[in-house]
């Protein structure tokens, strides 16, 4: 006897999921819960967030501005997509407007996810390839336990690798390359003993 088909989760069962600290994001239909993470991610999620926002926020009148800069935004990619990146940025000419309503459908401009232990491979690999696959022009991934950087530039259907840095580094990197960041600043400082 044939198995059934599977039903593809949709937005409208995100809103059904229980309010219980977790994060839920669905994956090619599939709902996924993420424990809340580690307090070094939210740090280097705040302080990216914290570098980014002065400069690039629309009133500001630094080098960038231009952006909505969203922490942990509802964002719907595809019908049975639906993520909420660490960090996400839209340039106000493709979207004008603030986002009153939730989930966002207009992907990204950028997007930074913050790596856990425990999912590394899913942003490395499967929001990585979504992300692509959904016009996301640039990629970063900050690893709160390695202390590093990475950032990625769509290219050709492929993702481009911009560099990678670390502690000491202050690279000035696209999309955001009219400031420099002192990437060993977005993590917690390292106890002596």
């Amino acid at each position: 006897m044939p198995e059934a088909a599977r039903r593809l989760a949709t937005w409208e069962d995100l809103l059904a999921m229980p309010d219980d600290g977790r994060t839920y994001e669905i994956l090619s239909g599939q709902i996924e819960g993420l424990p809340r993470p580690l307090p070094r991610h939210g740090r280097s999620q705040g302080q990216l967030y914290a570098r980014l926002s002065g400069p690039f926020d629309p009133g500001a009148e630094g080098p960038g501005g231009g952006w909505w800069l969203i922490i942990e935004p509802d964002v719907r990619l595809a019908p049975h997509d639906v993520v909420a990146p660490d960090l996400a940025g839209w340039r106000r000419e493709r979207m004008p407007v603030f986002p009153e309503t939730r989930p966002i459908d207009l992907a990204p401009d950028w997007v930074c996810e913050i790596v856990s232990p425990r999912d590394g491979g899913r942003d490395r690999v499967r929001k990585a390839d979504l992300y692509l696959r959904s016009s996301v022009g640039f990629y970063w991934i900050l690893d709160p336990a390695e202390r590093t950087l990475e950032a990625f530039s769509a290219h050709e259907g492929a993702w481009l690798r911009l560099g990678a840095w670390t502690e000491g580094d202050s690279p000035r990197i696209p999309p955001f390359e009219a400031i420099e960041i002192g990437v060993g600043g977005l993590f917690p400082p390292i106890l002596q003993d």
